[in-house]
């Protein structure tokens, strides 16, 4: 039981980086964009700033190494969830092998947004400059971000968040319980096997609908819309089975207050 015991405080330390990553990754993609401060009002206008842009390299230059930031995450991400690295960090880590890979994930996305560079002086595909826009489009914007932070939160529920992370899986280990997955009935295991990423149109959301999209915002918009796209395969059945995992985790969580009630 000890040796499994100290699988423990590894997956928790996976856990904790994810947590902290996420945490994290809604102030780069939500709080900067909408708090921050709009590209310096010396860079080129719109209309004549696309094609300045291919030519100063004081643009291509951060440009070049943002797109390598999320080329280094999109390949991380991608080739890690291939069945035979999966085979292979399970043979070496065993029961650990969804924490290794949410937390490989969790570094590879600090990375990202740590080394980030910004683009101040890039052209702009919109921006809410003339009143009454500019004190209205930030706020609906906002409205929009937390809508969909919430949204991604209630789905997260839906798809086992602990089992996501990789606790579940050492927690039953510990037990002796057996695989997470064994347990799942076979309409769970044919939505796992179309759906990677679970809060794609919700993400998607969150990318695009901002007050200013600058060019190193609209790199990141494309690239990962592009990533999450071909990552996203539901159909109705998935649909189907993913409203009523919702509406029975909602009937579980309001059944306390009813007790209280009565």
């Amino acid at each position: 039981m000890a040796p499994a015991l100290l699988l423990i405080p590894a997956a928790l330390a996976s856990f904790i980086l994810a947590f902290g990553t996420g945490v994290e990754f809604v102030r780069f993609t939500s709080l900067r964009p909408l708090l921050g401060g709009a590209p310096e009002p010396g860079g080129p206008d719109a209309r004549q700033g696309w094609l300045a842009a291919v030519q100063d390299r004081s643009i291509l230059v951060p440009l070049a190494w943002d797109l390598g930031l999320l080329l280094l995450f999109v390949g991380q991400h991608s080739l890690m969830a291939t069945e035979i690295v999966k085979a292979w960090m399970s043979r070496y880590f065993g029961v650990l092998q969804r924490s290794l890979y949410v937390a490989c994930t969790a570094l590879a996305l600090q990375l990202v947004m740590r080394y980030w560079e910004p683009v101040p002086r890039g052209p702009v595909l919109w921006e809410a400059r003339a009143e009454p826009w500019a004190t209205w489009v930030p706020l609906l914007c906002f409205v929009l971000h937390v809508i969909s932070w919430l949204l991604i939160f209630s789905i997260l529920l839906v798809f086992d968040y602990a089992e996501l992370m990789g606790l579940k899986q050492v927690y039953y280990h510990v037990l002796g319980l057996g695989e997470p997955l064994a347990l799942k009935s076979p309409r769970a295991l044919r939505l796992f096997s179309h759906l990677r990423h679970p809060v794609c149109v919700e993400l998607l959301m969150v990318l695009w609908v901002v007050p200013t999209l600058g060019t190193d915002r609209l790199l990141l918009a494309l690239l990962l819309t592009l990533y999450l796209g071909l990552a996203h395969g539901l159909d109705q059945q998935d649909l189907r089975y993913l409203r009523a995992q919702l509406q029975r985790k909602l009937h579980l969580l309001s059944r306390p207050q009813e007790g209280e009630a009565e």
